[in-house]
């Protein structure tokens, strides 16, 4: 049985991953809602497309089309719609993250390849092999690292602004009052960019992005 008690939490690279895949399992699907063609009344203020973007659209259009009907992003009879690149490439860099994902988990675990199935479904059942995950100190790297850069760019595709709640106390770690809680997470995070914890393995001696994490309940209890 896995220690889950908060200072164990703090430096397993799964507690981070199975956070990151509940942020992508609740996000993900909106990015086809963003990418709908017609759509007036956005839920998230996305970021402004790069300079430039008109000619983009306009030089791209055809080929992006042309893939988002072979993944099944765009309705029919909207096909002269004009697309949103950024989402666009995020559905398929995610789409493609998660896939290589899966596949380097199932190979380094000497499981055999799953059928295909959708990207929720795929990250559930990463989720699901994150206890034997945990076991490879290399693979629950990667997969922490790998789920971190998916969620990230997901989020800020969709203009999210995360919830963030001051959290009383000190950092065990650092010892600063740097706790924050994000509600939407479940967690509590030390944002202290300097924190840096006693295990040599953990993420935060070489990860400048990386920050401690508790379960939102450890914590309080």
């Amino acid at each position: 049985m896995p220690d889950r008690s908060p200072a164990s939490a703090a430096t397993d690279p799964t507690a981070h991953a199975a956070l990151w895949i509940g942020t992508l399992l609740q996000q993900f699907p909106e990015l086809s809602v963003e990418l709908a063609p017609g759509r007036t009344a956005p839920s998230h203020h996305a970021p402004a497309p790069p300079p430039g973007l008109a000619d983009r659209l306009r030089e791209e259009r055809a080929e992006a089309l042309l893939m988002e009907q072979r993944h099944g992003l765009v309705a029919p009879g909207h096909s002269a719609a004009p697309l949103r690149l950024h989402i666009s490439d995020t559905i398929r860099d995610i789409t493609d993250g998660v896939v290589e994902l899966e596949e380097a988990v199932r190979d380094r675990l000497g499981l055999p390849r799953a059928r295909r199935v959708p990207v929720p479904e795929r990250l559930r059942r990463i989720a699901a092999l994150l206890d034997e995950v945990a076991a490879d100190a290399v693979l629950a790297a990667h997969v922490r690292d790998e789920t971190r850069r998916m969620a990230r760019r997901c989020a800020r595709a969709l203009g999210d602004t995360e919830t963030v709640v001051r959290v009383s106390g000190r950092c065990p770690w650092c010892d600063s009052v740097s706790l924050r809680a994000f509600p939407d997470r479940g967690a509590v995070l030390c944002v202290n960019p300097a924190c840096r914890c006693a295990a040599p393995d953990c993420g935060c001696h070489d990860d400048p992005a990386y920050r401690h994490t508790w379960d939102e309940g450890e914590w309080s209890r």
